[in-house]
């Protein structure tokens, strides 16, 4: 018999977590300078270098038998300051600037759910597997994430007996978001150069975004006065955003965290308005984000588990393969056109390509590294925020108990047993 191979897992205690996460931002950052490669594809750095650092520690478990487990307690909080730093940067005329296209766009979403929901349905039925796979590896997980993945899984496992149900939702929404992270800039890349005379991009706009997150690298003259207010600011975000969140918990009107978290942002924002010679310094709170942002991002890769992707059956890792071409089609063919084929509308499908596969952190990297490249977005910064960080929930939710009740999906449920 076979000996069990056993792995030596090695604990990283939370500041060596922030000091890795900081070198694997830097080395991401010195690749996409460096490697031609990337700088075409317009790869964001936080997902080149923690990929990289994943894959290294996949060499590490598989050969040399030691696991290396990151601390994760700093990955919410910074989750959560970056959607709280959106929502301070959003004034109502913004909301109402974006209002139109905020609404065409989550038109544009809730038609790439039910294509996803639709191809993994019928795929995993044509290749003999449970349809719930089907939805697992649709939008429950790439434009879900983890957290719904996590959520849908445990409602499979309860309700139908599918007891993988959350293992697999698990490494579908880990594969997806490395996708997600690839796959949108080469994209936006590609729909700037291929009509290159009929979108146009104003530089001029560069001056006036540098409070905006849209040039991230841009140097902005801060105070440590209005840092501090900044985090002051940031922190009663968490704060009555996670109260609101423990409130609805539970009720009709029950949302993730982040979301109120933003909206408190949202709040503070239009408040401070009030306020006689007072305003929220912009610059600080960009940069705050931008920050909690490339963190996240940069501890969310480096911590990924890629040995569960070697879990995944063949059929799943084609429906997730077939699921990442559609996704890049939608976005070229749709999403782009449906939001006026211009240079804000590449930007988009660049972010659309983020949380379509992956999660809003992921899509804001990836407009960021296009608009850093190219020239501001504005628009496409309010745009994307809120809907894949409100709208997005609700819709897939909507859809998703619209596939199940289907009688078709019903009877193929009950014709194929589940594991």
């Amino acid at each position: 018999m076979e000996a069990v191979k056993t792995i030596t897992e090695i604990p990283v205690d939370i500041y060596n977590t922030l000091l890795a996460a900081s070198l694997v931002l830097m080395l991401g950052s010195f690749l996409t300078k460096k490697i031609a490669i990337f700088n075409r594809l317009t790869l964001p750095p936080p997902v080149v270098g923690g990929l990289l650092a994943a894959v290294v520690l996949l060499g590490v478990r598989s050969y040399g038998d030691v696991q290396i487990n990151f601390d994760g307690s700093l990955t919410t909080p910074l989750m959560l300051m970056f959607f709280a730093s959106i929502g301070l940067n959003a004034n109502i005329k913004q909301l109402m600037q974006g209002g139109k296209m905020i609404a065409i766009f989550l038109i544009g979403v809730v038609g790439l759910l039910i294509i996803q929901n639709g191809v993994g349905v019928g795929l995993a039925t044509a290749l003999g597997e449970n349809p719930l796979l089907g939805l697992l590896a649709g939008s429950i997980t790439l434009s879900g994430g983890h957290g719904t993945g996590a959520a849908w899984g445990a409602v499979f496992s309860e309700k139908y007996g599918f007891t993988t149900a959350t293992e697999i939702a698990m490494a579908c929404a880990t594969f997806g978001l490395v996708l997600g992270g690839l796959i949108g800039g080469p994209i936006a890349k590609f729909l700037i150069n291929r009509e290159p005379n009929k979108i146009e991009i104003d530089p001029t706009q560069s001056a006036e975004s540098l409070s905006a997150f849209d040039r991230p690298t841009v140097r902005r003259a801060i105070t440590a006065t209005s840092m501090l207010e900044t985090i002051a600011m940031l922190a009663i975000c968490l704060s009555v955003g996670t109260m609101i969140a423990g409130m609805l918990k539970g009720s009709a009107v029950e949302l993730p965290t982040f979301v109120c978290v933003l909206f408190v942002g949202v709040i503070i924002n239009n408040l401070v308005n009030f306020i006689p010679n007072y305003e929220i310094f912009e610059r600080a709170v960009s940069i705050a984000g931008n920050v909690c942002l490339s963190l996240f991002l940069a501890m969310a890769l480096m911590s990924l588990k890629l040995w569960d992707l070697a879990t995944l059956a063949i059929p799943m890792l084609v429906i997730l393969s077939i699921q990442a071409v559609i996704m890049g089609l939608y976005a070229i063919f749709v999403t782009y056109r449906l939001m006026g084929k211009d240079y804000t509308a590449a930007v988009l499908a660049a972010g659309h390509c983020g949380f379509g596969l992956g999660a809003t952190p992921t899509a804001v990297a990836n407009m960021q590294v296009v608009t850093e490249k190219y020239g501001p977005a504005p628009v496409a910064f309010i745009v994307v925020p809120m809907v894949g960080a409100f709208f997005i929930d609700l819709v897939n939710v909507i859809v998703i108990q619209g596939f199940l009740k289907l009688p078709m999906f019903t009877s193929m449920l009950t014709a194929v047993p589940t594991p």
